[in-house]
C-alpha cells in the first residue's frame, strides 16, 4: 500500500504538541459509551490515537496506532501503560482477526478518497466478524493540503458526503448501522461483516465483479476460494496473474480490482433477493463511475441477467456500466460443467483485451 501522507505526518511531528494543547476531547462521552457496549476482554483499536484524547476512555484491553512519533509520545504521557504502535492506517501492522472493536475519530480524513477503500479493507481484515466500528471524518467535498481551517498547516484532508462514504464502508465489508452529518463531520457506525472487502483503488485497468461471496470464501478471506472453483486457474492461464488467491497482488501489480454485486455471504446464490441484486448493482455502478476502471468484467452471468439484461450472453455487452465497457463471462464454479478451464481462460483474455482497447 502507499504510505500515509508524509507531509501530514511531518506537520504533526513538528507542531502536534501545540495543536493537541488547543484541543479538548469533545467525544469523551461517546468513547466511554462505545467502551460500555463491548463485552469484557474485547480487544479494541484506536486508529490514529494522536495525543491519547480518547484511548484512555475506550477501556481495556486497548491498543493505539499513529504515524507520528510526537503524537505517540504525548499519548504515552496521557495513558501510560496502554500499548501504542507507530504505524500507517494504509498498512496496518496487525494480523487477521486481531481486534474486536475499532474507534477512528478524525484519522481516516488524512487518507485520499480513492485509497480509502483499500485502507478500510485492511481494517476489515484485522477485525473479527461482528466487531463494531465508530468512524468520523470531515464532511464536505474538499480534498487537498490547503484546507482554510487547518490551524496546523500542510496537512492533507479528504472530506466526504455521507452517502458516498456509506458506499465505501459497505464495499469494505462492513454492515452499515448509521451514517450522517453532525456538526460538519460525517459519523459512521458499522459492524465488520462476515464477507469479503473490495480490493479496489485508482488506476485499475479492469474491475472483476462476482455475484456474492460464499461463506467459505468470506471465512478464507479470498474470493473464489474453494478448490473446485476454476477462477484462479483461469486467471493464471490467461496471464492475468502468476499468484493465485492473492487479490492484493492482483490489484497492486496487475491493476485488477475485485468486488461483488451483493456483499452478503451465503452458502448458495439462490438465497439472494431481487432487491439485493438491484441495490448491489447500484453500488457497483457508482463505484465504477467514481474509480473509472478501464473495463468491467462480471464473473458469471447471473447478476448481469438479474439486474440488467435477462437475455445476456457471455462476451462484450451492448450496454456498459458507469460509462465503462462491460464483459460478462461464464461462472467459474465447478458446478458449471459447460465451461472448461480452457474456455474460462479464453474469456479472461478477452476481458483483458477489452480493457486494453479502451
Amino acid at each position: 500500500m502507499a504510505p500515509v501522507d508524509r507531509a501530514t505526518v511531518d506537520a504533526y511531528d513538528r507542531r502536534g504538541a501545540t495543536w493537541a494543547a488547543r484541543r479538548t476531547p469533545v467525544r469523551a462521552g461517546d468513547a466511554r459509551a462505545f467502551a460500555r457496549s463491548l463485552a469484557p476482554g474485547t480487544r479494541r483499536l484506536d486508529l490514529g490515537c494522536g495525543a491519547g484524547r480518547y484511548l484512555g476512555e475506550l477501556g481495556t484491553p486497548a491498543v493505539g496506532i499513529d504515524a507520528s512519533l510526537t503524537m505517540l509520545g504525548l499519548c504515552r504521557e496521557a495513558v501510560p501503560g496502554v500499548p501504542v504502535v507507530l504505524g500507517d492506517l494504509e498498512n496496518l501492522p496487525f494480523g487477521r482477526h486481531t481486534f474486536g472493536a475499532a474507534w477512528a475519530n478524525m484519522s481516516y480524513l488524512h487518507v485520499a478518497r480513492d485509497r480509502l477503500p483499500a485502507a478500510l479493507a485492511q481494517l476489515h481484515a484485522v477485525l473479527v466478524p461482528g466487531a463494531p466500528l465508530d468512524l468520523q471524518v470531515l464532511a464536505g467535498d474538499y480534498e487537498g493540503d490547503a484546507l482554510p481551517q487547518d490551524d496546523v498547516g500542510g496537512r492533507f484532508f479528504a472530506a466526504w458526503r455521507p452517502e458516498t462514504l456509506g458506499d465505501v464502508v459497505v464495499g469494505a465489508g462492513f454492515e452499515l448501522e448509521s451514517v450522517g452529518v453532525h456538526d460538519e463531520v460525517v459519523r459512521v457506525r458499522a459492524r465488520r461483516g462476515r464477507t469479503l472487502p473490495d480490493t479496489v483503488g485508482p488506476g485499475m485497468r479492469l474491475l472483476l465483479v462476482g455475484l456474492n461471496p460464499s461463506v467459505y470464501s468470506a471465512d478464507a478471506g479470498v474470493g473464489f476460494a474453494r478448490a473446485g472453483n476454476r477462477f484462479w486457474g483461469a486467471a493464471v492461464a490467461a496471464g492475468m496473474t502468476a499468484r493465485p488467491r492473492d487479490p492484493w497482488h492482483l490489484l497492486r501489480v496487475h491493476g485488477v480490482g475485485m468486488t461483488d454485486v451483493v456483499k452478503r455471504a451465503t452458502p448458495r446464490a439462490a438465497e439472494l433477493t431481487p432487491d439485493e441484486y438491484r441495490a448491489g448493482m447500484g453500488r457497483v455502478e457508482r463505484l465504477v463511475t467514481w474509480l473509472e476502471p478501464g473495463a468491467v468484467c462480471f464473473v458469471g452471468l447471473g447478476a448481469w441477467r438479474a439486474a440488467r439484461d435477462r437475455g445476456a450472453r457471455a462476451g462484450i455487452q451492448p450496454e456498459g456500466l458507469g460509462g465503462r465497457p462491460v464483459y460478462v463471462m461464464p461462472s467459474t464454479s465447478g458446478l458449471n460443467a459447460h465451461a472448461t478451464p480452457a474456455v474460462l481462460a479464453e474469456h479472461v483474455r478477452a476481458a483483458l483485451a477489452l480493457a486494453a482497447s479502451v
